[in-house]
């Protein structure tokens, strides 16, 4: 099925994010409003893209989009406020960043608060449906990807260059043998053990 926009007739931003699920690092958070011209067969939500797909579509969605941004909340915000709060946080920031002021927020997802006093609708599964929250699901995406493999050089034992983060099974076997780093969300379970790794 190929993607459309949702409405033609107003300036409209989608927005979505990236890394909720995980472990350790940020939820990183974009917000993409395209021409009503923009047409790409490849585009989709970036789960069901490959690696290549999605950095192949990530410059041509900057370069055409008329206004991007994307956003990292980091492990201690999605602490203090929760990964749900953190998202949303992160969503309106970036869309915030955009240059241009949009007049309709199309938001992946059914959660959202309300943003100024720009109308706003929730979409489950809108980044398979929607042209803008599919470019934004591909700049979170990749620019979270990119931020977890630059701490993967700092900490190479967590295998961040290919989990990003998220709970696979040599994450969680790092965490026991390592313990938790900074990076890592105090709030999540680290371990089906739930062993209190901050004050080892």
């Amino acid at each position: 099925m190929k993607l459309q926009h949702s409405d033609l007739s107003i300036l409209e931003v989608g927005t979505d994010e990236a890394g909720r699920g995980c472990l350790a690092g940020p939820v990183t958070a974009a917000a993409v409003i395209l021409p009503s011209s923009f047409k790409n067969d490849v585009l989709n939500d970036s789960k069901q893209l490959s690696e290549k797909q999605r950095y192949a579509l990530r410059p041509l969605i900057e370069e055409q989009a008329l206004a991007w941004a994307v956003v990292h909340v980091g492990p201690e915000e999605i602490d203090e406020i929760n990964i749900l709060q953190a998202s949303i946080v992160g969503m309106q920031r970036a869309i915030g960043l955009l240059k241009i002021r949009p007049e309709f927020i199309a938001v992946d997802g059914n959660k959202f608060k309300p943003y100024e006093d720009i109308p706003y609708h929730c979409q489950v599964k809108g980044d398979a449906t929607y042209m803008n929250i599919a470019a934004a699901s591909i700049l979170a995406k990749t620019y979270r990807d990119d931020f977890m493999r630059e701490l993967a050089v700092k900490y190479p034992d967590y295998g961040w260059d290919r989990n990003a983060g998220y709970p696979t099974k040599g994450h969680r076997a790092a965490i026991k043998a390592f313990g938790a780093t900074e990076h890592h969300r105090k709030s999540f379970q680290l371990l089906p053990s739930q062993l209190n790794l901050f004050d080892l």
